[in-house]
């Protein structure tokens, strides 16, 4: 029997997520971010975060998992799911993709698992297209949510609303909308 969310969307009993890259790319707030659009829906999801030492450029990732029951262990064990938004974040999760992964990575990623549910897209271009450089975490949540309709589009806005500066919210919305528009006639 397949279970939906509330809003009608397939549940799946544990999906794992990873946003992956360097430190600076805003990838916990982009899983803050998600992790908050899950909640807009009324869905459960825990949210953890490592990151190295340096402030900008080590290995980042954010990682979320989504449940329909309680979950035991919060953590992530195999990805359902990977974001990557540079080389490092890519290589250093690949060990944990699992054989039919959703795989979202920058057009810039050299190397990459073959097949059909990898999508690389134009995550860096697309945000300085729209304004700077440092919203990819934005775009990349946008095509996410286009690619694999977790959440609405109408509840990640929420999030990013809920969860970033008032004088930024403007720009991380129209990010989101530009990786939305990216990735739709992928999901069709």
């Amino acid at each position: 029997m397949t279970r939906s969310t509330p809003q009608g969307r397939p549940a799946a009993d544990r999906l794992e997520i990873r946003l992956a890259g360097s430190g600076g790319q805003g990838l916990i707030l982009g899983a803050r971010i998600l992790f908050e659009a899950l909640a807009v829906e009324g869905r459960r999801a825990s949210q953890s975060q490592s990151y190295e030492p340096t402030s900008r450029g080590g290995f980042c990732h954010s990682d979320v998992v989504v449940t329909e029951d309680l979950s035991d262990f919060p953590l992530v064990t195999g990805l359902d799911v990977l974001i990557a938004l540079d080389q490092v974040g890519y290589d250093r999760s690949a060990g944990l993709i699992k054989p039919d992964a959703l795989v979202l990575v920058d057009e810039g990623i050299a190397t990459g698992p073959a097949g059909g549910r990898l999508h690389r897209l134009p995550i860096a271009a697309r945000a300085v297209a729209t304004g700077s450089p440092r919203i990819a975490n934005m775009v990349a949540l946008g095509a996410f949510v286009a690619l694999s309709g977790l959440c609405g589009p109408e509840a990640l806005a929420e999030a990013i609303r809920r969860e970033t500066p008032e004088k930024f919210a403007d720009l991380n919305l129209a990010a989101a909308r530009a990786g939305l528009s990216l990735a739709e006639p992928l999901a069709a």
